[in-house]
């Protein structure tokens, strides 16, 4: 049974930081040396030598937060894990289940493990991906399609520990509304994560403003925040320094350390790591803007570093 469903502590904690994980994919690929088909992780879940290297991966995170007394949102590796990319990669429907349920029960277990090691909530977060690419607004669905789409994926990870699912990589806003819509249905807690490019705009063209607010005006305001991820602070902090009513539903951000462009991202041959350190005080100035800033963590290109220079910088502002 999920231990914060009812109650998520992240929305809880007057001031309090949650650590998140950086970026995945990136790191198993330019740092680990693996190959990943379709930027798939969950498949790494097939075998004991896969899931095992999974779980070393959250455990470094998870004694980060732990020594530094943060609590913890942890993602599972199911970003790419629904029909149409599962298809891809040979899993049907009952493969995709099993493997969505695995992804949660590694997560699980790593928050089993480090029960001794701190009191502060461990966070399971089931994670959903677009049902295209990450980047391109192509094969565009009515909110009610996306619904029905992303259902089956929440259902199942309704029936598991996992506290809360989240969306990630949206890139418009009828898919994300749809998301939403499905995990109300599943009486699940759901975030709901947009990317920018670097104009500060959706892929689809609309803004951050407009993204979340027909979100909230479709879904009677049902996800529980909103978060960006997958772009550098520069191309959203002059947005968000706008103001507006909008940005107090904004609760993390998983940012990417290179200036890139999602295009240049796609294109690159090597890993753009950026300026760890920069990073961190993008996040100190982030957080000057968005007072419910809770969540933070990397996304594309960023490991460990990056994420401990974000605490660090953070923590040095705001400590614990």
């Amino acid at each position: 049974m999920s231990l914060y469903r009812q109650n998520l502590p992240q929305l809880q904690a007057a001031g309090g930081l949650f650590l998140s994980e950086g970026g995945l994919e990136t790191t198993l690929i330019y740092d680990d040396g693996l190959e990943l088909p379709c930027f798939a992780s969950f498949d790494l879940l097939k075998d004991a030598e896969g899931t095992e290297r999974l779980r070393r991966y959250y455990l470094r995170f998870a004694e980060m937060a732990a020594e530094r007394g943060l609590g913890a949102v942890f993602e599972t590796p199911t970003w790419r894990a629904n029909a149409d990319w599962g298809a891809r990669l040979g899993y049907d429907a009952a493969a995709l289940a099993d493997v969505n349920r695995r992804a949660v029960d590694l997560l699980v277990g790593v928050r089993e493990a480090m029960s001794g090691r701190t009191d502060v909530p461990f966070v399971v977060s089931a994670n959903l991906g677009p049902r295209g690419d990450g980047y391109v607004p192509g094969a565009l669905m009515s909110a009610d399609e996306a619904r029905r789409y992303h259902g089956a994926q929440i259902a199942t990870f309704a029936e598991t520990e996992a506290d809360l699912v989240s969306v990630f990589t949206m890139n418009y806003v009828e898919e994300a509304i749809g998301v939403a819509l499905a995990a109300r249905e599943h009486g699940m807690p759901v975030v709901v994560s947009f990317t920018v490019e670097t104009d500060g705009r959706l892929p689809s063209g609309a803004t951050l403003a407009e993204a979340v607010e027909a979100t909230d005006a479709a879904t009677v305001g049902y996800p529980a925040y909103y978060m960006i991820n997958c772009a550098h602070p520069s191309h959203f902090d002059r947005v968000l320094e706008d103001g507006g009513a909008w940005t107090q539903r904004l609760g993390g951000v998983r940012a990417n350390a290179s200036r890139r462009s999602h295009a240049e991202l796609d294109a690159a041959t090597e890993l753009d790591a950026g300026d760890p350190q920069a990073l961190g005080r993008d996040y100190v100035r982030l957080r000057e803007v968005l007072p419910r800033l809770r969540v933070v963590g990397g996304c594309c290109g960023t490991d460990h570093r990056h994420v401990e220079a974000i605490c660090r910088a953070l923590l040095a502002v705001h400590p614990v």
